[in-house]
């Protein structure tokens, strides 16, 4: 048995060395080391040895195997280093292939710089479903029932819920402050918070509005918040965004879900603020609503208006990307022309 071994092993290793391609090599492999190989033959009749014989024969064949697969391996590699990548030779002056790489959106790559910005400050990121209700858009944030909001003309309200109230008459949110009723009535206060997404409202499409387009709030509710630290917390995004002190200002505006409310306008980065139609030529653009929370918003969350207080923004993120680039049309972020997106790679 232990010259049949030493037979094996001396023609398997001439097998081996005379394969010349990979599909050779792996004809080598299956005849050597296979089910139906000469190794395991003899590995079949162990039955017919004594005690030791098996032992050694085993030992034997074992080690035989390691051999092969050892030198099968060399062999593999020997033949791939000296296999050519080509079938013929490169011409290296050709020029080579432009790769087309995407990039992110602006406004997403802007969406991201807030969240990293907001993150910072220690504040969570949520989110919510497109479609609102009557509820959660006008009920909690303390729109009058006669409110003009509340309109066809301003609001897409969902065919089929129209003759409904409150949870049951379903809408395409007209801006993202519902979510903040629904944050606190499921997490409470105090609380720190941002939640981007996109609103739609039926307006007349122009260079400065859209009748889809994207917001981002942020609110803190807490037992001691003051209206300075709502200031700082705008001018520090703005910072964070624009990678310099920016010109904010704020002029009263009444919004039903704050008071004090206030519009926070910044400087026109488009013109510098000395006027374009961006801005309506007065060097002002209006980026965000803004203000203390309402205390029949914080009823209609379940907190004790006398006990917390809060401070909102909203800002629109597209108005913010156009400060960044000096874009005057906010149609253009929504056309999908690659002419106008490839610029942001």
């Amino acid at each position: 048995m232990k010259e049949k071994l030493e037979e094996i092993q001396t023609q398997g290793l001439k097998e081996i060395e005379n394969a010349n391609s990979i599909s050779e090599l792996q004809e080598v492999r299956k005849n050597l080391t296979g089910k139906k190989s000469e190794l395991s033959k003899v590995l079949k009749s162990l039955g017919s040895l004594s005690l030791d014989e098996r032992k050694e024969i085993g030992i034997k064949t074992t080690e035989i195997k390691n051999i092969f697969l050892d030198k099968l391996k060399e062999k593999e590699d020997m033949i791939v280093a000296s296999k050519k990548v080509l079938d013929e030779p490169i011409d290296l002056t050709l020029p080579g292939t432009k790769i087309n790489r995407g990039t992110l959106h602006p406004i997403t790559q802007m969406c991201y710089d807030l969240n990293d910005a907001f993150l910072s400050l220690g504040f969570e990121v949520f989110s919510e479903d497109d479609i609102s209700s009557e509820k959660f858009a006008f009920d909690n944030l303390n729109f009058a029932p006669d409110h003009p909001a509340r309109q066809m003309m301003d609001t897409y309200w969902l065919e089929g819920t129209e003759d409904k109230a409150a949870n049951e008459r379903l809408c395409l949110r007209p801006h993202l402050t519902g979510a903040s009723v629904r944050y606190l009535l499921k997490h409470g206060a105090p609380a720190r918070f941002v939640y981007p997404g996109r609103v739609y409202r039926n307006e007349d499409i122009d260079s400065g509005h859209e009748r889809a387009f994207f917001q981002y709030e942020a609110l803190i509710v807490d037992k001691d918040m003051s209206f300075s630290s709502g200031m700082v917390m705008i001018q520090t995004i703005l910072e964070k965004v624009f990678g310099r002190e920016i010109k904010v200002r704020m002029r009263e505006g009444f919004f039903p879900f704050v008071e004090p409310g206030y519009e926070i306008d910044m400087e026109c980065l488009v013109c510098g603020g000395k006027g374009c139609k961006v801005c309506k030529h007065n060097g002002w653009l209006e980026i965000m609503p803004g203000g203390v929370i309402h205390p029949n918003v914080l009823k209609s969350a379940g907190l004790d208006p006398d006990e917390w207080t809060g401070f909102y923004v909203n800002i629109g993120l597209e108005r913010l990307v156009m400060m960044r680039y000096g874009v005057d049309d906010i149609r253009l972020f929504h056309s999908a022309d690659l002419r106008f997106l490839d610029q942001f790679k």
